[in-house]
């Protein structure tokens, strides 16, 4: 659990309200996945867990 500011959880609820192949957990994996490739982490299962989450594969 982790909180966050209530416009981003809006925004989110709002997003997964309208994009019924997004869940919570995939959206928080691409996001945190991709938040790592942009700062420097070159890991090759974290590139994966970034385009499998985009892509909706399963891990």
């Amino acid at each position: 659990m982790v909180e966050i500011p209530e416009e981003l959880h809006l925004s989110i609820q709002d997003y997964l309200t309208t994009h019924e192949l997004w869940s919570q957990e995939r959206m928080m994996q691409a996001a945190l996945s991709l938040f790592l490739m942009q700062n420097g982490v070159n890991q090759p299962r974290v590139n994966s867990l970034y385009l499998d989450s985009l892509f909706g594969c399963t891990v």
